[in-house]
């Protein structure tokens, strides 16, 4: 069985700044493509970042150049350092992760995280 959670979301005031880790636990054989999505009030789910296991990144248009994606294969978790945050980026943060579980590659994801950006 495998789960990712994630954590460090919260309230922050715009121009902040947050940085979200997921871990990835489990029965894991590898985890390919990790990366973060997120859901706003009344929108549809949207791709804010991926990054693949060799380190390849790529980034949604509005978060270009405030948003950072990592991760740390040896701890098997992925992050996403958010600054210069702004109140449209206020919605609840999922971490995915393609992850081979002994059983062939499946996809995961974690229960979410809310993050409000508000003064």
């Amino acid at each position: 069985q495998v789960q990712l959670v994630e954590s460090g979301g919260g309230l922050v005031q715009p121009g902040g700044s947050l940085r979200l880790p997921c871990a990835a636990s489990g029965s894991i054989v590898s985890i390919n493509a990790m990366g973060w999505f997120r859901q706003a009030p009344g929108k549809q789910r949207e791709l804010v970042a991926v990054i693949t296991s060799s380190g390849s990144t790529n980034y949604a248009d509005s978060v270009k150049g405030r948003f950072t994606i990592s991760r740390d294969n040896t701890k098997n978790t992925v992050y996403l350092q958010m600054n210069s945050l702004k109140p449209e980026d206020t919605a609840v943060y999922y971490c995915n992760a393609v992850i081979n579980n002994y059983r062939g590659y499946a996809n995961y994801w974690g229960q979410g995280t809310q993050v409000t950006v508000s003064s």
